[in-house]
């Protein structure tokens, strides 16, 4: 039982993940009337945080972080997505994806799901 609800949990971290870039889009589209920069901006923006998640946080990073470093990648990275959706006017969204963010964190260190631990 304790092994689906730890697989369940890292299922969780993955749609967050997505939830980030999906928020950054929303954000992105509700930034202004002109749609070469909507464009530009709903582009670049999932892609800074692709290339942010690719480099220190997913499982195969390039250059991963480890404890305090890591928490504070989180922080920063899955705070982006809550700010995001705050920033698009959707500030109940934005309450719920930090709860289910901060209650996933804390059964992943619970739990020892961290990478490297």
């Amino acid at each position: 039982m304790l092994s689906s609800l730890k697989a369940f949990n890292m299922l969780v971290m993955f749609l967050l993940e997505l939830s980030v870039y999906a928020a950054s889009i929303m954000w992105a589209l509700s930034t202004t009337d002109k749609l070469w920069l909507k464009t530009l901006l709903a582009i670049g923006a999932p892609a800074a945080l692709i290339a942010v998640w690719a480099l220190f946080g997913s499982p195969k990073a390039t250059y991963p972080v480890y404890g305090g470093g890591r928490v504070l990648l989180e922080v920063l990275w899955f705070g982006s997505g809550a700010a995001a959706l705050a920033a698009s006017g959707r500030q109940g969204w934005a309450a719920a994806f930090a709860g289910i963010f901060l209650v996933n964190a804390g059964l992943r260190f619970l739990w020892n799901q961290y990478p490297g631990a």
